[in-house]
């Protein structure tokens, strides 16, 4: 009976459209860990570390078709949480298959059991305990598989479905249960994005669109708006649109200079997606005084509690009745030009392949076809206050943890693509299990470790002047002492080490999997922020610094 019921999930999945599944081995789960195998269209992936598991099957949701993903019982399931936290503040669908015991042995003490019922709260869309399978109930096992479906879609997001086995836990399908027509799930007007606060006119010519990622918002909406209002575009590399017309890449640095703030004070800023990692730009935008509207999830977005409405964008080009001020777009222009070219000059007199360097030498060279993951540390800040034009990447900006970086890019390269990873030490070491069997694999992951022995992004922070060094070193510093090559290599995987542009460049375009190393010194690469952030206000403030 549970292997017909698993076989009648697995049909109804396969029908809807999943593709790919990730099996995290153990016994409980077995009736439809074999359920999954057998099934030609899906592509199964076996994956030993849990955590590593939930987010490759992120990695793998990340274009909008869930993975489904499955576990034994007991701590197996809690290993998953971190990337089903990441998975609904971006809206990433999956499908959490929990097996379980049933329920003669839950709360008696039988081992690998713990209470899994709701396990993830809020965290997930959908949540069903369906029961040990019942004969009398398998005209409804089609309707629990597209409910499970469904709800990932439309949300999007993931959900957790709790399934108990009773041994045997080894059994042969019977005659599955016939298709029916599925019925759409009806989300609520308060689960969806926008229409919460009614939009005011946004007559001002002088508006500013601030694109982050995961908005659901079509990149050509976004370029309809800049098209009608003649707003500059302050892309991040996540929503990946800075190729579009008015978008710019260096808003972090630009808005370090108070002239150019002084002069350029927007009256509406229309934010798409999430904020950007820029804490410049988060300011700013706080202390501006321009009326903030929200446009597109993930969830809901006013961290400064600013924003006078939540809409779509449809509702925001009916609104935007300027007439477009050319000059306003022409000085945003042109500090994007003074920037860009500061930022290249300063980089190309820099002898050292410093942290920014590396983030714009990938994202220049990225190969055709290829994505880009970055971690949610300095990489991600890097790409986008350094990155340029080129720069497009996908970082779990959802709780912005760093675990998950590598297991999220090798989801992406098992979907069929070339995966590259931009990532520090401390994240890589803290996800290295996700290299393991990856020889075995077929996927193209090519992993950039920029190795400055610890947490580098907690040199730029007050502590690092607050405290004693030693004390900042034990608690932020956090040196590894660990040679990220050796692990890379215990794992089969091909190393190398590159310090200069062209090295990196000529690495990038080899075949994966590989990771390479770019050393580098915290002490030293806050020095070089600091040199490119003076080099811009420099070009932009020449009278004032001169």
């Amino acid at each position: 009976m549970q292997a017909t019921f698993c076989a009648t999930l697995v049909d109804e999945w396969v029908s809807l459209g999943v593709t790919h599944a990730v099996v995290a081995p153990g016994s409980r789960s077995t009736p439809l860990a074999l359920a999954l195998v057998v099934r030609s269209e899906l592509a199964v992936h076996v994956v030993h570390d849990e955590r590593v598991a939930a987010f490759v099957a992120l990695g793998l949701g990340i274009d909008g078709t869930p993975a489904v993903l499955l576990c034994t019982s007991g701590t197996a399931a809690a290993n998953f949480f971190p990337a089903v936290v990441e998975a609904n503040l971006s809206e990433i669908p999956m499908i959490v298959v929990t097996a379980d015991r049933p329920a003669e042995l839950r709360g008696v003490g039988a081992p690998q059991t713990i209470d899994q019922i709701d396990l993830y709260g809020r965290h997930v869309r959908w949540f069903r305990d369906a029961g040990v399978a019942d004969e009398g109930e398998r005209s409804l096992w089609r309707s629990l598989a597209g409910d499970a479906w469904s709800h990932a879609c439309t949300g999007p997001g993931p959900v957790q479905l709790n399934l108990p086995f009773r041994e045997p836990l080894i059994g042969t399908p019977g005659e599955l249960p016939p298709v029916h027509a599925a019925t759409a799930v009806q989300v609520p007007k308060s689960a969806q994005n926008g229409g919460s606060v009614s939009v005011p006119q946004l007559g001002s010519a002088h508006g500013v669109i601030l694109a982050g990622g995961r908005s659901g918002v079509p990149p050509e909406s976004i370029a309809a708006l800049h098209e009608q209002t003649g707003w500059p575009i302050l892309a991040d590399p996540i929503s990946g649109i800075r190729s579009l017309p008015g978008a710019l890449s260096g808003a972090d640095a630009i808005l370090r200079s108070e002239s150019f703030v002084a002069e350029h004070a927007p009256e509406v800023i229309v934010r798409v997606g999430r904020p950007a990692s820029s804490k410049v730009l988060a300011q700013w935008s706080a202390a501006v005084g321009a009326a903030v509207v929200q446009v597109g999830g993930p969830g809901v977005i006013d961290p400064d509690r600013n924003v006078v409405a939540v809409c779509t964008i449809d509702e925001v080009l009916a609104a935007a009745v300027c007439e477009p001020d050319p000059a306003w777009l022409a000085g945003w222009s042109a500090a994007e030009d003074l920037a860009q070219h500061a930022i290249a000059e300063t980089l190309d007199a820099t002898p050292e392949l410093s942290e920014p360097h590396v983030a714009r030498t990938v994202a220049a060279n990225l190969p055709a076809g290829a994505v880009l993951t970055v971690a949610s540390s300095m990489p991600i800040r890097d790409l986008e206050w350094f990155g340029g034009p080129a720069a497009r990447a996908h970082a779990n900006r959802g709780a912005n943890g760093i675990d998950g970086v590598v297991s999220t890019a090798l989801g992406r390269a098992l979907g069929g693509v070339t995966s590259l990873v931009l990532i520090g030490d401390l994240a890589f070491v803290h996800d290295c299990n996700a290299l393991v069997g990856l020889t075995t694999r077929d996927a193209d992951l090519r992993i950039v470790v920029v190795d400055n022995d610890g947490g580098g992004i907690f040199s730029f922070l007050p502590q690092a002047a607050a405290l004693p060094h030693d004390r900042f070193e034990r608690l932020f510093g956090t040196p590894l002492a660990a040679d990220v090559l050796a692990i890379a290599a215990a794992h089969g995987i091909p190393t190398s080490t590159v310090t200069t542009s062209a090295e990196l460049i000529h690495q990038l375009r080899e075949p994966g999997p590989w990771v390479c190393r770019v050393p580098s010194d915290r002490a030293r690469n806050v020095e070089v922020h600091n040199h490119l952030h003076a080099a811009v206000i420099a070009a932009l403030e020449p009278r004032q610094t001169s």
